[in-house]
């Protein structure tokens, strides 16, 4: 395929490649040689949020990095389901496509209960986690969370993420410790493959999967137990005004044994704290 003409090659110098899946074409990026580390996003980010990792390690490891369907580069087909289970079916598909072997899954955000599922079902082929902040269980305790899902499912919130652009423009910046990091040039970088609001069904069926999709969730944690022997680094941006910092301690107690590493920056900790993670990943990986 070839770059969008707004797309910088020097923030993102990476070759395209394409999946066909049976709902639309997926596009992904495959850097480097060695073994394979796969990158999974959340919301309303795509492979370019992982962009400083992947120049990182693809210098010593395979690094793949997807954009789910609805997101970054891929197709935004209307007849998608765009649940967080069909975005695991994809990325499923995707990895066997590869015959990707021993891998690291890297998640964050949406990431986590998509990517997680492939190591729940394949607990062998996986050889390290890294977890960056996400969850794996039902949210239903969240009740503010669950109060702005459930008014986001309804008519004005489809209004504000399918014609206001919520996600990118609010949400986002909103996610950032220190905004200086989400500059003009990178912050366009997001909002410009979700140019218009059939671009934006996936984004908005995200804010509603966080009640809708609580059985799937919960589904993923009742296997838990299945991740307590793939060694696994918890890198965690502390200032993270998204998601609750209590979610980290969930992830500590269930799984005692894990690396931690907790950085002074917000949600978007790949970009904010970029150089920071990719040491992080680095050092675990090696």
């Amino acid at each position: 395929m070839n770059s969008p003409k707004w797309l910088d090659r020097i923030l993102y110098p990476f070759q395209h490649h394409t999946f066909q899946l049976e709902a639309g074409q997926m596009h992904y990026i495959d850097e480097g040689s060695g073994a394979p580390v796969v990158f999974v996003h959340g919301t309303p980010t795509w492979s370019f949020v992982w962009r400083q990792q992947v120049k990182s390690l693809s210098r010593s490891y395979r690094c793949i990095a997807p954009d789910h369907l609805g997101f970054g580069l891929s197709d935004k087909p209307a007849g998608f389901a765009y649940t967080p289970e069909a975005h695991a079916e994809n990325l499923e598909a995707l990895i066997a496509h590869l015959q990707l072997k021993d891998i690291t899954l890297v998640v964050h955000d949406f990431g986590g209960p998509i990517g997680l599922r492939y190591a729940l079902r394949h607990p062998e082929n996986v050889k390290k986690l890294v977890v960056l902040n996400t969850w794996m269980w039902s949210l239903h305790e969240e009740k503010q969370l669950m109060k702005i899902s459930q008014f986001m499912s309804g008519g004005i919130g489809q209004l504000l993420y399918r014609q206001g652009n919520f996600s990118v423009r609010f949400l986002l910046p909103k996610g950032y410790y220190q905004r200086k990091h989400l500059t003009k040039d990178i912050h366009q970088h997001y909002l410009r493959p979700l140019a218009t609001s059939s671009d934006r069904l996936g984004t908005w069926r995200f804010a509603v999967a966080l009640h809708e999709a609580n059985p799937y969730f919960e589904q993923l944690w009742q296997q838990r137990e299945k991740l307590r022997s793939i060694p696994m680094l918890l890198i965690w941006g502390e200032k993270d005004s998204l998601l609750p910092l209590h979610w980290l301690d969930k992830w500590k107690q269930t799984y005692p044994e894990a690396k931690v590493v907790q950085l002074k920056a917000g949600h978007f900790l790949q970009d904010e704290s970029g150089g920071e993670v990719s040491e992080a990943l680095r050092r675990f990986l090696a």
